[in-house]
């Protein structure tokens, strides 16, 4: 029998916050967060390859590697935002007794693609929530090419968000994100085209 895919992610996750330095008091956070953020994934999803099933490790991966953040607050905050579908979505009162209030906080503040606010609340936001927003975000327009559960129209809109309100707001926030956004909105022009 093989290892779940959510399992093996997890395990990267505290190697790799290991290695760029969060500290051993703080790794049992971010196992935690994974877990709570995987538990709707379980529950909802019979397939461990579906495109959103590894989203809350990738994205804290993103802020790990690209990024170089070790707040554990911003990385259980990551794990735990989810702008795409409203059934892999955690409670925020879940959030709150689970991870604590700081981590709730964060993930509550986190604008959604939907939200007439967007780009104010994105370039007011502290630099916490601008780049878990942009981790966030970044993964689900990477892999947006690989779901047949939407349509044309999903793509493209969610193609031009990425462009026109992320990209933007990456360029303020982080290079390597800014770069990792125009690179990704490139290849997913040439895919829409």
């Amino acid at each position: 029998m093989r290892e779940d895919r959510g399992s093996v992610m997890a395990s990267s996750v505290l190697r790799v916050a290991r290695f760029f330095g969060v500290t051993p008091t703080d790794l049992p956070l971010l196992g935690r967060a994974h877990a709570l953020a995987m538990s709707p994934r379980i529950a909802v999803l019979d397939d461990d390859r579906h495109p959103l099933y590894l989203h809350p490790g990738r994205t804290m991966l993103i802020l790990l590697r690209d990024v170089g953040v070790t707040d554990p607050v911003v990385l259980a905050a990551a794990a735990v935002t989810e702008s795409e579908d409203p059934a892999f979505q955690v409670a925020r009162s879940d959030v709150r007794a689970v991870l604590g209030d700081e981590v709730a906080d964060l993930a509550g503040r986190i604008p959604m693609p939907d939200s007439e606010r967007l780009m104010e609340d994105l370039i007011t936001g502290d630099d916490r929530l601008r780049l878990v927003a942009l981790a966030e975000r970044l993964d689900h327009v990477r892999h947006a090419h690989m779901r047949d559960d939407v349509d044309d129209v999903w793509r493209r809109a969610t193609h031009a968000q990425a462009r026109d309100v992320y990209m933007p707001i990456a360029e303020r926030t982080h290079p390597r994100l800014a770069q990792r956004y125009r690179s990704w909105c490139r290849a997913f022009a040439r895919k829409l085209a």
